[in-house]
């Protein structure tokens, strides 16, 4: 039905924000479906940039599943930093970033932190106060892979800082020890 529309676009006028709500909503379906490759050619047979950006922007907005926010973080990224604002190119590349942790987490888990996805920071600290350190270690590897070259609102230093303040709270006794006698 949505290629149909298509066509019908193509043959008669069709207002910009219905034609971009039809492939919003036609490249959110592809999405689910996890049709990454259908959904990557409708996004380059669109011929109006701004068009494109908006329905990109649009279906991210409505936080789809993990693996279609991660793939329209990486297509925004890559096809329009240079129109964002620099506010909206953190938030893009945060939830990108977010994601790309989410998915070194083990899968039945994920659900419990896709919430965190647009803030990998926070996630980080919410593992480490569930004490996951396997997890951690997983996505502190892939924070400062991602982080390399970045500027997305947080640094390297900033995750330092995070887990040197768990380090420091795990070692910290609430009582004194007191020596057996014998």
């Amino acid at each position: 039905d949505y290629e149909l529309c298509e066509e019908w676009g193509h043959l008669y006028p069709v207002p910009r924000e219905d034609l971009i709500n039809l492939h919003r909503e036609h490249l959110l379906h592809l999405l689910e479906m996890g049709d990454m490759e259908k959904a990557l050619q409708l996004l380059q047979r669109i011929e109006d940039p701004g068009v494109c950006l908006a329905i990109s922007e649009q279906s991210l907005d409505q936080h789809p599943n993990l693996a279609a926010s991660h793939f329209l973080a990486d297509y925004l990224t890559a096809h329009f930093y240079v129109n964002l604002t620099t506010a909206r190119r953190n938030e893009i590349q945060a939830l990108y970033m977010g994601s790309k942790v989410l998915l070194t987490l083990p899968e039945l888990s994920r659900v419990n932190y896709f919430h965190l996805s647009s803030r990998p920071l926070l996630m980080l600290e919410q593992l480490l106060m569930n004490m996951k350190v396997d997890w951690v270690a997983a996505a502190v590897q892939t924070l400062h892979q991602l982080l390399a070259g970045q500027e997305i609102g947080f640094t390297v230093e900033d995750i330092d800082n995070l887990l040197s303040k768990y380090a420091e709270k795990a070692l910290n006794f609430p009582f004194a020890l007191k020596e057996r006698r014998s």
